[in-house]
C-alpha cells in the first residue's frame, strides 16, 4: 500500500475554504482545484510499503495522539511549492494552535523513524493543499496583489479532533482535480496527491482527547 497520514478538514471548515477556491479560479485561470470535500493538512507521506505495515503505522498514531487534546487552526495566508512565483501547488498556511500539531508531527515522525523509514528531512510546513497548476505557471504581480486580498478575510478556527491514517491509490489522470493524502473504516474516494489522480481509503482514525 501508498500510504499517508493526515488532519482531515471537517465540514464546516471546508465551506469556508470553498469560497477561497473559487476566487482562485477566477485569479487564476487553469487551475485545477483540488476537491473540496476532500480537504486536509497532511501530516507524514509514507509512500509504498508492505500491506502488513498497516498496524504498526496506527499504533505509532495512538501513541502519538496520547495526552493531545483537540485543538484548533486558522487558515492565514495563501503560498506554493516550490514558491508562490513558480508554484506546480497552491496551498493555504495555518495559525493558531500550532505548537500542538507540531508535537504530533514531531511524535509520528519518531515513530515513523523506530520502524526504519525514511523521512522527509525538510522543514516541515503545516498547510492545506487548495489547487494545482502545471509546471510552466508563473505567477504575475497583479495576481499576487489579488492573492494577498484574498486573505485579508477572517477565517473561523478549524477543529482538529482526530489523526487519520489513509492508503493512497494512483490511477491514470482523469476528470476532476482533488487533494493528496490524509490513524474507523470508510468507503474509498478521489483525490489529487504529488500532480497526479488517486482513490483514497481511510484506513484507521485515532481520535485526540483530554490529558
Amino acid at each position: 500500500m501508498r500510504f499517508f497520514i493526515a488532519l482531515e478538514i471537517p465540514t464546516d471548515s471546508r465551506q469556508q475554504l470553498e469560497t477561497v477556491q473559487q476566487e482562485l479560479e477566477q485569479i487564476i485561470p487553469g487551475i485545477r482545484l483540488t476537491n473540496n470535500g476532500k480537504l486536509h493538512l497532511t501530516i507524514a507521506f509514507i509512500g509504498e510499503q508492505p500491506d502488513k505495515l498497516q498496524g504498526d503505522l496506527t499504533q505509532v498514531l495512538q501513541k502519538a495522539a496520547q495526552g493531545i487534546s483537540p485543538f484548533s487552526i486558522t487558515p492565514a495566508y495563501i503560498d506554493g511549492f516550490p514558491s508562490l512565483h513558480h508554484t506546480h501547488t497552491f496551498w493555504v498556511g495555518v495559525k493558531g494552535d500550532t505548537d500542538k500539531l507540531m508535537v504530533l508531527r514531531e511524535r509520528i515522525k519518531d515513530g515513523l523513524i523506530s520502524l526504519g523509514l525514511d523521512i522527509d528531512e525538510r522543514r516541515y510546513v503545516p498547510h492545506i493543499a487548495i489547487g494545482k497548476m502545471n509546471n510552466n505557471f508563473s505567477l504575475q504581480p497583479d495576481q499576487e496583489n489579488k492573492l494577498q486580498a484574498l486573505m485579508m478575510d477572517n477565517f473561523e478556527p478549524i477543529q482538529i479532533t482526530s489523526i487519520k491514517l489513509f492508503e493512497s491509490i494512483p490511477e491514470e489522470p482523469a476528470r476532476i482535480a482533488l487533494p493528496e493524502a490524509a490513524a474507523s473504516l470508510q468507503a474509498g474516494t478521489q483525490s489529487v496527491a504529488g500532480g497526479g489522480f488517486h482513490t483514497h481509503n481511510t484506513l484507521a482514525e485515532i481520535p485526540l482527547s483530554l490529558p
